[in-house]
This record gives structure tokens, sequence and C-alpha cells, in this order.
């Protein structure tokens, strides 16, 4: 296995178990879904969509699990229990693990095989933009997290 996909197993699992804290630390179940303001997305709905978006980009497309992404539910699912979100969350942690620790050196150089973002890219920059993507979102969970206190 290369250092890149090392390097990411461990940020991936870093950040999907800080994910799985900050569920954890909402004070209610309640709270995980609240929206007001100029907050549009829940903490909740923040989740299934890092859910939806790990398992069905890293897990369904390179991992070539049973997957299959609700989009939609990701955004307008409401009190879907914390134990089913970090269940959840699990899960994409176990599909991306596996999966990358199966990539091959062809396949990370390869490009991409969906168009996500209107052009084209190798896998392994996509891995990346997904990262990225993880670790935006928990910061957002995280200011989400603070602001119901």
């Amino acid at each position: 296995m290369n250092l890149f996909v090392q390097s990411y197993i461990v940020l991936f699992e870093r950040d999907i178990q800080a994910l799985i804290k900050e569920i954890s630390a909402y004070e209610s179940n309640e709270e995980l879904w609240k929206i007001g303001g100029d907050l549009n997305n829940s903490g909740g709905n923040l989740a299934l969509h890092l859910i939806g978006n790990l398992r069905h980009f890293i897990g369904h497309v390179l991992g070539d699990t049973e997957y299959k992404r609700e989009r939609h539910a990701e955004f307008n699912s409401i009190n879907v229990p914390r134990e089913e979100i970090i269940h959840g969350l699990e899960l994409a942690s176990n599909d991306v693990i596996v999966t990358l620790e199966n990539l091959s050196e062809s396949k990370l150089e390869s490009i991409y095989p969906v168009n996500v973002l209107g052009y084209e890219m190798t896998t392994a920059y996509f891995i990346g933009h997904l990262y990225g993507h993880l670790n935006y979102h928990l910061g957002q969970v995280n200011y989400h997290r603070r602001l119901m206190v």
C-alpha cells in the first residue's frame, strides 16, 4: 500500500471518528435536527450527507459495494436516531478503509469513473477532494452543535 493511501486511510478514519464524537456530543436528538436563522442544514442532515457521499463515491463507485445513495433523503430526513447515524458513519468508515486498502496504483492514477465536478480528474485527486468535503462538513457540524447549546 502506498503512502498516499495509508495517509488518507488515517485521515478519513480520524475525521469520521471526530464526526461520531460530534454527533454523540449533542445534548439531545432534538438538538441534532434543529435549524434556523442562517443555518439551512442540521447536524443530522450534514452527517447523513457525509454517509451517503462516502459510501457512494468511495464504497460503491470504487469498492463495488451494493450501497444505493438517496441524496434527497440526506437533506430531507428528520429525527433519525443518533444511534442510526453513528452506525451509518461506522459503515462509511469501513467502506472507505476497505476500499482504499484495495486500490491499485493504476486505479489511483486512472480517471475517476464518474465526472462529478464537471471535469475529469484522477481517482487520487478525487479522494483528496472527498477528504476535504468530509473535513468541511465536520467543521459545520461542530459549529452547529456549539450554536445549539
